[in-house]
Order: structure tokens, then C-alpha cells, then sequence
């Protein structure tokens, strides 16, 4: 891996961090207030952000997008972690698996998507199903006869609820799954799961505000609800009974995103706790010349280092077309799990001032604790990564 960013990459991330600093962070403490985007507000950001050219920057240019490769991405999304995800999220990354689309699924979901006419969100989690996704309760029964406008046909009855769906609150349509039967695999009877897409107002399907959460206030969850919403065949994205596949070739790149956004949040908290380690003084001295901060800024830059590389390191694997997915993990893991170290010592830096609201370091710490459960926990990247290092090592007995 070459690590010297390309002049390409190096614009990339000074036109990112500018637009956060300046459009993103005057509007964070209005948001935190009262946990909501305004539509004029989302409207403008993406407004901008098409003028700028850096909508759908994660598709291909022929398609409309940026055609970033997923170095350059991860280095946009690392920028984009510095800011409110509740703001940010109106950048426009819409999700990959959307290049399933296949004939007029292009022209009304695709292709909208990406001009930034429609937004969509991604709905996999249940009450009972979270990292467990073989095991989704919610049912996609195929059934024939049924009435679709004027005319018969056959399709699909859609039935179960799915929660903790982010973004869904602004969504045009929904990207879901659904067990609709069972498959062979190489470790047994499996369900199959179908992928659809669920435009808003269909009958049958309801978006309702989700819980309230501490982390990452103005980007709500909801709750979404299928009871016998009857999709035609022309909703079905990719193959019936394939979409663990067709996930498995296009989601788990998400953690990546994560991982990134992780190390940009932590090297903004880092610069304030830096700055004032520098500045701040105590019994004649800076707090910085004493050791017990001195140390924590020590660690605080190795860590995020390390995460960052981590997740340049993946990113650069999957444009060289080479296994990523236990580096994924590794990136996600730590990079996570960093952002918590480094939230924390901020405010310890910082003492009771951390703790106001007058600094966004609450915010972050409060942020951060989602960041290990979401995009697969941390347990389930240990899981990852120990069974990529021991399956192959099993195999050869």
C-alpha cells in the first residue's frame, strides 16, 4: 500500500473537511436542541452538495455518481465522521446493493438516487433477529391471484416489523428482507431471504417513529411495519431466495464506513483535548507537561493512528480485489472501540467542562456508544475475525 494520498485524495479531503467545518458544524448545537433536521435544512445540504459534484460519490460516473474507489471513499467518510450524522446523512451515500436494480428499477429507484430526487434506507434488523439474520421472523409469503390496481397477478404478501431502521423517517422507499423459504448450505437447512423494495405509502407498509436513543440525536430510528403488504414480482431486488448473497456481496463494506466515520469523530475530539492540554494551565504549568495528560494524548494519537490505517489498509485491499473481510472487522473493532477510549479522555482532559454542553465532547462520548453495537457488534467482529484466521487452519486437517 502506498501510503502518500494522491492529489486527487488530498482535494477530496480538504473540499470535505471545509464543507463540514463550514456548513455542518453551525447547525449541530440546533439539532441537538431539538433532535430533528428540518426539511429546509436537509434540502439545502443536499442542494450544496450537488453543486459541489460529491453526491452518490460511492457509484460509478457512468451511473451519475463520483465513482470514487473505496480508498477515496473511506477517506470522504472519515471526513464526514467530524460532523453530526444527523447533517451528514443528507450528503447522499445511497446504498450499494441499490446496483442489483435491474430494468425499470433503474429508472424509478436507481438513477433517482443518485440525481439525490429520492433517498432511500436500509431495513434489516427485528426485535427478535438482529445479528442474527437467518433467523428473521418477518415473512414473505408468494401467493397467486391477488388483486394488483386493475389487474391479477402474482407476487408477494410482506408481513413482520422491522426497528432501529435509520434514516427510514426521510425515505422514499426501503430496502428489506424477508424469509421467504428454505435453502441447503454448507452447514445445513438455512432460510432464504428475498430482497424487496417497499416505496413509501404502499398499502400495508407503515413507517412509525422509533425509540429514543442518546446517540446521534437528530438521526432517529423507526419502526416499520408489514402486514399483508403485497408486493408484485417487479419489487423483488436481485434473486428470490439469494439476498443473503446479494447482501454479503455488497453491505459489509458498510462497516468500513463506520470504522471511518469512528476515526474522524475521534481526531476532532482529540484536536480539542490537545488544544487544551496546550493552552490550559494549572499550578503554573500547562496541563500537558504533566505526565498524567501528557500519556492520555500519547495513547489518544496511537490509537486513532492505528484505527486509520487499519482502514485505509482495508479499503485499499478491496480496490485491489483481495479478501478484506477480516480486515473489515479488525477495522470496525478497533476503530470503534478507540473512538470510546479517546471520547472518554477527552472529557477527562477537559474535567467538568467535558461534561457541558457548551462542547460537543458529550455529544461524542454519547455518540460513540452506539458505534459498537450497529453494523454488526464487536462481539460479532471478534466472531469474524477468529473464524476467518481459524477456518482455513480447520480445513486442512
Amino acid at each position: 500500500m502506498d501510503f502518500a494520498l494522491t492529489p486527487e485524495q488530498n482535494l477530496i479531503v480538504e473540499t470535505v473537511r471545509r464543507f463540514v467545518e463550514q456548513e455542518i458544524y453551525p447547525l449541530e448545537k440546533q439539532v441537538e436542541k431539538n433532535g430533528r433536521v428540518e426539511t429546509q435544512v436537509a434540502n439545502e445540504i443536499k442542494r450544496k452538495v450537488l453543486e459541489l459534484g460529491f453526491y452518490a460519490p460511492n457509484f460509478p460516473i457512468e451511473l451519475g455518481g463520483g465513482g470514487l474507489d473505496h480508498l477515496s471513499f473511506a477517506l470522504l467518510e472519515r471526513e464526514l465522521g467530524r460532523g453530526s450524522m444527523a447533517l451528514t446523512h443528507f450528503w447522499g451515500r445511497p446504498q450499494n446493493i441499490l446496483m442489483a436494480c435491474k430494468g425499470q428499477q433503474r429508472q424509478r429507484f436507481l438513477l433517482p438516487a443518485l440525481r439525490g430526487e429520492k433517498m432511500d434506507a436500509l431495513a434489516m434488523t427485528e426485535p427478535g433477529a438482529g445479528s442474527d439474520i437467518r433467523n428473521m421472523q418477518a415473512k414473505a409469503k408468494r401467493v397467486t391471484g391477488r388483486a394488483t390496481g386493475s389487474a391479477k397477478g402474482e407476487g408477494w404478501l410482506l408481513n413482520g416489523t422491522k426497528h432501529f431502521i435509520s434514516g427510514a423517517e426521510h425515505a422514499d422507499f426501503v430496502i428489506t428482507f424477508f424469509a421467504s423459504g428454505q435453502q441447503q448450505t454448507p452447514r445445513g437447512i438455512k432460510q432464504s431471504l428475498t430482497c424487496f423494495i417497499v416505496e413509501r405509502g404502499t398499502k400495508g407498509f407503515s413507517i412509525e417513529k422509533g425509540y429514543q436513543s442518546v446517540s446521534h440525536r437528530g438521526y432517529p430510528n423507526s419502526i416499520l411495519t408489514f402486514d399483508d403488504c403485497f408486493l408484485s414480482d417487479e419489487y423483488v431486488l436481485g434473486e428470490v431466495d439469494q439476498a443473503y448473497e446479494l447482501m454479503s456481496s455488497w453491505l459489509y463494506a458498510t462497516r468500513l464506513t463506520v470504522a471511518a466515520q469512528a476515526v474522524g469523530r475521534a481526531r476532532r475530539a482529540f484536536e480539542l483535548a490537545a488544544t487544551w492540554a496546550a493552552e490550559r494551565k494549572q499550578f503554573g504549568k500547562t496541563i500537558g507537561s504533566f505526565q498524567g495528560v501528557g500519556f492520555k494524548i500519547a495513547d489518544m494519537i496511537t490509537k486513532i493512528d492505528a484505527s486509520d490505517w487499519l482502514t485505509l489498509n482495508a479499503a485499499w485491499r478491496l480496490d485491489q480485489g483481495l479478501p478484506a473481510q477480516r480486515e473489515i472487522a479488525s477495522a470496525k473493532l478497533f476503530a470503534t472501540e478507540m473512538l470510546a477510549s479517546v471520547t472518554d479522555e477527552a472529557i477527562q482532559i477537559y474535567g467538568g467542562m467535558g461534561l457541558m454542553d457548551d462542547l460537543p465532547l458529550e455529544r461524542f462520548w454519547r455518540d460513540a456508544r452506539v458505534e459498537r453495537i450497529w453494523d454488526g457488534t464487536s462481539e460479532i467482529q471478534r466472531h469474524i475475525i477468529a473464524r476467518e484466521i481459524l477456518r482455513p487452519l480447520e480445513q486442512k486437517k
